[in-house]
């Protein structure tokens, strides 16, 4: 072996020591809840520029993204936490460049590894600025034209890094938005250590995936569970939340982001 290639492997190696040392530190501070931690939503247009993504982009403001920050409110009452308002969101600037683009479901371990070395640096190079980034999510929402029977790719929420990818439709329907913040409040808690509660079919986990899963009888339940984002209500059948106010934070769910400490 070279010793070229010994320096780029000790230069390599350094950096994830270092990459892992800070990632470990943030995710201390992060999921202490002694204070608000600060959610940063930047806007950016999904679809190529387009004129009726970057009207409504333009004409959004904060008060769209309260429902996020107040479910976050209402659910902690049930938990002790140090601060009485877990999230604080604001907005963040209009990005004009996308984020690289996130490997396909299946992909390699390498290519996963790859993807988020990258977004990372993206995130570094396109959102600088001097706030700390211990207790801030960066949220980037990319925004598409909401076109009859269009899916949309899957949204991504890194507890390593406090980021979040958001595919979102761009639509003046007030249910949309709802819709929206429900994927929002889904992804911002995967950064703070949330799993997901649901199969590969997507149907709910019992019991951890139910929002009230000691209910007699089971079904119908009347809410669902955030991490699962759908009420099941029967054992075949489900239906999606219509807003944040239909979910709930589960007990396992709030194990996972430390806002209920673990039986031992």
């Amino acid at each position: 072996m070279t010793l070229f290639k010994i320096i780029r492997i000790l230069i390599l190696l350094t950096v994830f020591v270092v990459v892992a040392f800070y990632t470990k530190n943030q995710k201390l501070k992060s999921r202490s809840w002694t204070e608000p931690l600060s959610v940063v939503i930047y806007r950016i247009n999904g679809d190529n520029n387009s004129p009726v993504v970057n009207e409504y982009i333009n004409e959004l403001d904060e008060g769209v993204f309260e429902p996020v920050d107040r479910f976050m409110q209402q659910q902690s009452e049930k938990y002790t936490l140090i601060t009485k308002q877990p999230t604080q969101i604001r907005m963040g600037a209009v990005l004009t460049v996308q984020p690289p683009e996130a490997p396909l479901p299946g992909s390699g371990y390498a290519a996963i590894i790859w993807w988020g070395l990258k977004f990372r640096y993206w995130t570094y190079k396109n959102t600088p600025d001097s706030d700390s980034d211990m207790r801030r999510i960066r949220v980037f929402v990319l925004y598409h034209e909401a076109v009859q029977g269009r899916s949309l790719q899957h949204s991504l929420g890194l507890d390593k890094g406090l980021t979040a990818v958001i595919h979102a439709f761009a639509s003046i329907d007030q249910d949309q938005d709802q819709q929206n913040n429900i994927v929002i409040a889904h992804e911002l808690l995967h950064t703070v250590g949330a799993t997901d509660k649901y199969t590969a079919d997507n149907s709910a986990l019992f019991p951890i995936g139910y929002a009230d899963p000691e209910q007699s009888p089971l079904y119908p339940q009347t809410k669902a569970e955030i991490m699962v984002g759908r009420i099941p209500l029967s054992e075949t059948s489900m239906r999606m939340a219509d807003s944040l106010s239909e979910c709930v934070i589960g007990e396992q769910t709030a194990k996972e982001i430390n806002w209920l400490q673990e039986e031992k």
